[in-house]
């Protein structure tokens, strides 16, 4: 019976794999054990053969990171969480890389690179309220490590930005409050054009004609004489003088009544 050779070398490599995964499995295992008891050293020499046989296995590397930061050895430990997070299949293993690569600097005093490690992990796991406390922890020491010079341009920026936006709301607030006051005075000024345009009552025609004949009374107003007609002045100073000149002439007439005989030689100017 004849073998078929492709099938026994997939078969080998099968078995080898299953032996080799549980090897690595053993030596993560036995670290776990060491590092419980403290013994730093010996469970990073069970990590690294694990890692020797599995170089991208994100659990030998992220204990690995634990036995380092234990050690207080974080220079290694952050190292290794980064290469946990890089391999990490999902997003909790992502997560618990980057919260523990932000301890690691918060460590080291290290606050800007631990604010941005604690971002990262909040990205894969929103909900975890350590990691959000460290966060926050860290952006307020990263504030108060600032030199004073820093510290107080930032407050002369915030203090800035304040008043540009109470200026923002001053101006908006101005401008609404001229918005208000052109629209009342459009309404207002409608109004009175309504008002005029409204046709009159009976009684405020009547106001207006007796108004309109008043003013064309002619003794309110003097009259200018047309070419080739007399003042009505100088009709009256003609009417005057022909009364006048009848009061002589009927004087005359009274006079000879009483005297009978004119006399001669007199003059009758």
């Amino acid at each position: 019976m004849k073998i078929n050779l492709f099938y026994l070398f997939v078969l080998i490599t099968f078995k080898f794999g299953i032996s080799q995964t549980g090897e690595v499995t053993n030596h993560i295992y036995e670290g776990n054990k060491k590092a419980k008891t403290e013994a730093y050293v010996e469970a990073e020499k069970s990590y690294r053969k694990a890692i020797s046989l599995a170089p991208e296995k994100p659990e030998a590397l992220y204990n690995l990171g634990n036995t380092h930061f234990l050690d207080e050895k974080y220079d290694e430990a952050s190292q290794r969480f980064f290469q946990s997070q890089k391999f990490a299949k999902t997003k909790e293993s992502k997560h618990r890389a980057f919260h523990n690569m932000g301890n690691v600097y918060m460590q080291k005093k290290e606050y800007q690179n631990a604010v941005e490690a604690y971002k990262n992990a909040l990205r894969n796991d929103p909900s975890d309220e350590e990691t959000r406390y460290n966060y926050a922890l860290a952006k307020e020491l990263l504030e108060k490590d600032k030199p004073p010079e820093e510290q107080e341009q930032d407050q002369d920026k915030k203090d800035q930005e304040k008043k540009e936006d109470q200026n923002e709301k001053e101006e908006d607030k101005g401008n609404q409050d001229q918005k208000n006051e052109d629209q009342k005075n459009d309404g207002d000024d409608g109004e009175e054009s309504n008002k005029e345009n409204e046709p009159k009552n009976e009684g405020d025609q009547k106001k207006d004609k007796n108004k309109d004949q008043k003013q064309e009374k002619p003794e309110d107003k003097k009259q200018m004489p047309r070419q080739g007609q007399l003042s009505p002045q100088q009709v009256q100073s003609l009417l005057d003088a022909m009364n006048n000149q009848e009061e002589k002439v009927q004087d005359k007439i009274n006079a000879k009544k009483l005297k009978g005989v004119p006399i001669k030689g007199e003059k009758d100017w």
